[in-house]
């Protein structure tokens, strides 16, 4: 089995020029909400090849930004006593979850 990401640079460009700004209006807060996206962004556009066979299955993300509100507030707080070093483990986080909420169709 492969895997194989279908991005092309005109979504890449949308979809980052969205978030930029959404985070000059939000003075940052939203790059908090991003790495959700991104992650989702990415997953939604990769599909697993089987070798044998050749047929391609899309991977889904099941995740939703909004639903783990909690969870960004938790990091928010982390983030700030820590002078955003833990943004950082907060991206790896954020993509460990996005993962283990993510399926094959």
């Amino acid at each position: 089995m492969n895997i194989k990401a279908n991005l092309s640079i005109l979504d890449i460009i949308g979809h980052l020029l969205i978030w930029l700004v959404l985070t000059v209006i939000t003075l940052g807060i939203a790059l908090f909400f991003f790495p959700y996206s991104f992650a989702r962004f990415v997953i939604n556009r990769t599909s697993v090849v089987d070798n044998t066979t050749g047929v391609e299955r899309k991977m889904v993300c099941d995740i939703n930004i909004f639903s783990n509100i909690g969870h960004i507030i938790l990091w928010m707080v982390i983030t700030v006593l820590t002078l955003g070093l833990g943004y950082l483990f907060y991206v790896y986080r954020v993509w460990n979850y996005a993962l283990n909420n993510s399926r094959i169709q």
